[in-house]
């Protein structure tokens, strides 16, 4: 069974930074697609960025240059760079996997980021 346990969110002054980890257990390969959403209060669940297989990347428009997503295999990890946040930012942020099908199988239980003016 697949298991994600996120870390790294926290409270921080506009402009700076913060760095999510997702770390993943159970049968998880490069071709399921690793993903970060977030929702703010009121607001929808939306889609952060993306990485499948290592490599492909997805990013929203408003975290374009910003944010960094990136994966690391022998830890089984997909890291969040959160750089120039914003009071925007501010939301609970979850850890996912897709897979191969494009499928949501299992989301974590979210990290709170936080970002002051």
């Amino acid at each position: 069974q697949v298991q994600l346990v996120e870390s790294g969110g926290g409270l921080v002054q506009a402009g700076g930074s913060l760095r999510l980890a997702c770390v993943a257990s159970g049968i998880i390969s490069s071709r399921n697609t690793m993903g970060w959403y977030r929702q703010a209060p009121g607001k929808q669940r939306e889609l952060v960025a993306s990485i499948i297989r290592g490599i492909s990347t997805n990013y929203a428009d408003s975290v374009k240059g910003r944010f960094t997503i990136s994966g690391d295999n022998t830890k089984n990890t997909v890291y969040l760079e959160m750089n120039s946040l914003k009071p925007e930012d501010t939301a609970v942020y979850y850890c996912s996997v897709k897979n191969v099908w494009g499928a949501t199988i299992k989301w974590g239980q979210g990290t709170q980021v936080t970002v002051s003016s």
